[in-house]
């Protein structure tokens, strides 16, 4: 089941606050700067730090590879930094 767009465009990592790739058909969201991903089980993302599953390299390379394959892009545009 696909989660709603309107709540797509607003989940952030909660460990950098940055955006995330959704992979809709495979139920998890990525933030590629820490290599972490976030499962969604029941149609609810569990954005839990604590339960985000870190990458190896390698499936981290896999995952963006992926994505790139689908055309998914990060949910929100990031913020320049600040100085």
């Amino acid at each position: 089941m696909t989660l709603d767009p309107a709540l797509i465009n607003i989940l952030a990592c909660p460990k950098d606050k940055g955006p995330l790739l959704y992979f809709e058909q495979e139920n998890f969201l990525y933030n590629p700067r820490l290599q972490l991903r976030y499962l969604i089980k029941d149609n609810i993302p569990i954005m839990l730090v604590e339960e985000a599953q870190k990458l190896s390299d390698s499936e981290h390379l896999e995952i963006i590879q992926r994505a790139q394959a689908l055309g998914i892009k990060l949910n929100f545009e990031p913020s320049p930094k600040k100085d």
